[in-house]
């Protein structure tokens, strides 16, 4: 390489005391284009992790996830993102994600993956057992109850109104009265 083509060179040569302008630059940098200029389309969602809501952007080529960013339409959060938020790129694709269902039995010391046609029968099975074990269709004095004292949910802040509307329904149609948000406590 040309001792001209040295970017301290270029930088003197070009008066470019802070090194911001050509003299950073190489055909390196001017090949770089951003992740979300590759995408094939850009969807709109809503960040999972808190109940605000915040609009993101969710950039996809080729099927597959490449970049995720505040959405600057959304009236919640302008573009903007707290770090839990900017962070989820990597909750999606981050190699520490687990793709299987994983069950440990009872006085189990390990995990082992189950497909998850079978944790869904199983949870479902528990469920019916427990209602149906401790169903009461009436008090003692023949007051109706039909209640369920051994279910309760507990919902979290990353569920939208629709979908805590959605559980209410459920659990109650199940009998169970305690019924709580983890976001009001």
């Amino acid at each position: 390489m040309p001792l001209r083509d040295w970017p301290v060179v270029r930088q003197l040569i070009d008066g470019d005391v802070h090194g911001l302008g050509r003299s950073a630059r190489s055909k390196a940098t001017d090949q770089l284009t951003a992740r979300t200029t590759q995408a094939d389309r850009v969807v709109q969602s809503v960040c999972p992790y808190c109940a605000v809501g915040c609009g993101q952007l969710v950039h996809v080529k080729d099927g597959a996830i490449t970049n995720i960013e505040g959405d600057p339409d959304s009236p919640i959060s302008r573009g903007r993102l707290c770090p839990k938020g900017a962070a989820t790129f990597q909750l999606v694709t981050g190699s520490h994600r687990q793709h299987q269902v994983l069950y440990r039995r009872p006085n189990g010391t390990t995990w082992e993956p189950i497909p998850l046609e079978q944790a869904i029968d199983m949870v479902a099975e528990r469920v019916k057992r427990s209602r149906d074990e401790h169903w009461e269709d009436r008090n003692e004095n023949g007051k109706l109850l039909r209640r369920t004292m051994a279910i309760a949910h507990l919902g979290g802040a990353t569920l939208d109104n629709e979908e805590n509307y959605l559980i209410k329904k459920l659990f109650t149609a199940l009998g169970a009265i305690q019924i709580e948000n983890q976001a009001r406590i």
